[in-house]
């Protein structure tokens, strides 16, 4: 009897209580929670971002007030940002395939696990209390004086709430470190590691550097609120631009933790489907630590007019040109695996693809806003708002959507309608262009970002937008819908339907709670496939 054939029951069936699931240790189920929970923000955000776009059809505004819109824009923001963007790849893929890469039974810290899931479901609904009784319409930076004493809205509650997932964050972070230096298989040296895990290496150690620095800057916040202390409220003889240095501190990395774990989940797939190892492993494995690394002194890179000095403005401007580099590593690495492969073009190849044409469209436009000059015209337009959502939206995003079809088997153990997951990778590409890309043209035409109204010359490519954003939602709306059907009437999925390397495809789909009989030994390289000629012999 094989290893695969003795194994028990599924994580699933093991015990179907609910206490059982809401008191797990299990890192596959605690992955699951953090799914559900996710998937839930990230159509609360969206619903926000489709109804902002549907009042923006008009130049006067369609559907909402100036003030609804307002709060409409932080809804979108901080749900997003904090509540799917920062934690989407990690806490679910990552929490679920980290232990079965590595060939461990668990997480390091099983309790420690369930508790980041508990503190980030309590910060979640602490920050929804804000914005739905509360009229929260700060945006989601918090600026002074828009998050001043002054101002109207449940602030302090949703600084607590952000508070309160960042040690989710953080506990996540110390989690996998560990994990990833003591629970490897036998054999599982440094450099036989996937890119997966190093990505999510690279990206634990932001969290936990960065993330207590957040913590602190919003902590002082609510103290400058609760008790009148000038800390960043120039009235009360604080500093305003000491709020946003700390902020972009944590967030700038932030961007990277977004990011990290996408360029992980597709130094993944790009070999599976191209049928060759990985070209220039060590390259992507240390561009990865490069960016953590660097991630975290380019943060005046957002203040180029926020009235920092000159000579500090050039240092962070060359400084983001340097932590370009590193991302175009990746791309010229995933591009040279895919030369001369023999490409399978199923979903989550086409969603890897996506990523890396939409992911380099936003890093091209990063070097215009990284420049000082044409910043001074860039910034606060749609510009930037195209160039963000082209990383975390078209990248990130798009990359989750490549890791969950790859991967979808393994969780369930049952296989989605290929043509259907096809179909919805290019209904999202197309969508997503439609809605950003008219973006680039409005900014640099002058259109100011956040207004609920704009001049009339801005019409058209609004309309464009918008009507992007209807297919982009429909995009979205269908892994859901097929997925969910796959669940109850898909075919039972092989143990590696893809021929894939990774010590997750030797064991069964979905895999018992114990992930393996006896941990497996690895002997080889990663991503050791076949030369493309002598597997077609």
């Amino acid at each position: 009897m094989s290893d695969i054939e003795a194994l028990p029951r599924s994580y699933v069936t093991e015990d179907g209580t609910l206490n059982s699931w809401l008191l797990t240790t299990d890192h596959k189920r605690i992955a699951l929670l953090y799914f559900a929970s996710i998937t839930a923000f990230f159509f609360l955000g969206g619903a926000a971002a489709a109804l902002m776009r549907l009042h923006l059809i008009s130049p006067a505004g369609a559907i909402v007030s100036h003030e609804t819109y307002n709060r409409l824009f932080t809804m979108h923001g901080v749900v997003m940002v904090w509540f799917f963007l920062v934690p989407a790849v990690p806490v679910t893929l990552g929490n679920f395939f980290v232990p079965l890469v590595l060939g461990a039974r668990d997480l390091a810290f099983p309790k420690l696990n369930l508790l980041s899931w508990y503190l980030f479901m309590a910060g979640g609904l602490v920050v929804l209390w804000s914005l739905f009784w509360g009229g929260l319409d700060t945006g989601w930076t918090f600026y002074t004086p828009l998050a001043s004493r002054y101002t109207s809205g449940y602030v302090v509650l949703a600084v607590v709430g952000i508070f309160l997932s960042g040690f989710s964050s953080i506990a996540t972070g110390v989690n996998f470190i560990v994990t990833i230096h003591r629970l490897r298989a036998p054999g599982l040296t440094w450099y036989r590691l996937p890119v997966f895990i190093w990505s999510l290496y690279s990206t634990s150690i932001i969290y936990v550097l960065g993330t207590p620095v957040l913590a602190i800057t919003l902590m002082l916040l609510a103290f400058e609120r609760l008790f009148g202390v000038g800390v960043f409220d120039s009235t009360l003889g604080g500093d305003p631009l000491l709020f946003q240095h700390m902020f972009w501190f944590y967030s700038h990395p932030a961007v990277y933790i977004m990011i990290l774990p996408g360029f992980g989940v597709i130094s993944e797939i790009i070999p599976a489907f191209s049928r060759k190892t990985l070209f220039g492993y060590k390259f992507v494995v240390w561009s990865s630590v490069a960016i953590a690394v660097i991630s975290f002194f380019v943060w005046g890179h957002h203040m180029f007019v926020a009235g920092q000095s000159l000579y500090s403005a050039i240092v962070f401007s060359l400084l983001s040109y340097l932590v370009a580099v590193p991302s175009a590593i990746k791309v010229f690495n995933w591009l040279g695996t895919l030369h001369k492969g023999w490409i399978r073009f199923d979903a989550p190849m086409l969603y890897a693809l996506g990523f890396i044409g939409l992911f380099t469209i936003g890093g091209l436009t990063g070097l215009f806003v990284a420049a000082l000059a044409a910043d001074v015209h860039l910034t606060q337009t749609y510009f930037v708002v195209a160039h963000f959502h082209y990383i975390m939206v078209g990248g990130m995003v798009t990359a989750f959507f490549a890791g969950l079809h790859y991967w979808w088997p393994k969780i369930t153990g049952r296989m989605y309608p290929e043509m259907w997951g096809r179909m919805g990778a290019a209904v999202i590409f197309f969508g997503f262009n439609l809605t950003f890309f008219p973006q680039f043209l409005l900014g640099y035409l002058g259109m100011t970002r956040r207004y609920a109204s704009y001049a009339p010359e801005f019409q058209v490519l609004n309309v464009l937008s918008s009507a992007g954003s209807v297919i982009l939602a429909a995009g979205y709306l269908m892994p859901l819908g097929y997925l969910t059907w796959s669940l109850f009437r898909g075919e039972r999925a092989p143990d590696n339907p893809w021929n894939a390397t990774g010590l997750e495809w030797k064991t069964r789909s979905p895999p018992p709670k114990e992930n393996f009989v006896s941990i497996p030994t690895v002997t080889g390289a990663p991503y050791n496939y076949p030369h493309p000629a002598a597997q077609h012999g």
